[in-house]
């Protein structure tokens, strides 16, 4: 079964940090871009790190720069979200998702992309996990 799995959600303090991890299975994640998306109630999905197969480059987006760090191992088929200085507007379901960037025919051609167009063209992406809960709260 081809499939992504997200864990490592959970309850955190304003100020804390959590790692979320992705993991492949049913395929490989070497030639995928992967991103993060969030969507808390009643707001759009929005992507808050993304990284690409070839080279490593990331995107975030000015809300998370400098406290959210993405990084893959391919080894473990897996890639990981570190959240440091964690807000309470931070709280939301965490998605990863996998797309091939750069496909003939695609419109994610940057990593740029795949973390902005998600509400846009939510079809360009090949797999997403089923979401994992961040509550950042005292």
């Amino acid at each position: 079964q081809l499939q992504l799995v997200e864990s490592g959600g959970g309850l955190v303090q304003p100020g804390g940090s959590r790692r979320l991890s992705c993991a492949a299975s049913g395929f490989t994640l070497d030639y995928y871009g992967i991103g993060w998306f969030r969507q808390a109630p009643g707001k759009e999905r929005e992507g808050v790190s993304c990284i690409s197969s070839s080279n490593g480059s990331t995107y975030y987006p000015d809300s998370v720069k400098g406290r959210f760090t993405i990084s893959r191992d391919n080894a473990k088929n897996t890639v990981y979200l570190q959240m440091n200085s964690l807000k309470p507007e931070d709280t939301a379901v965490y998605y990863c998702a996998a797309t091939l960037i750069g496909r003939p025919g695609s419109r994610i051609k940057t990593v740029q992309d795949m973390c902005v167009m998600t509400s846009v063209y939510p079809y360009e992406y090949d797999f997403w996990g089923q979401g994992t809960q961040v509550t950042v709260s005292s």
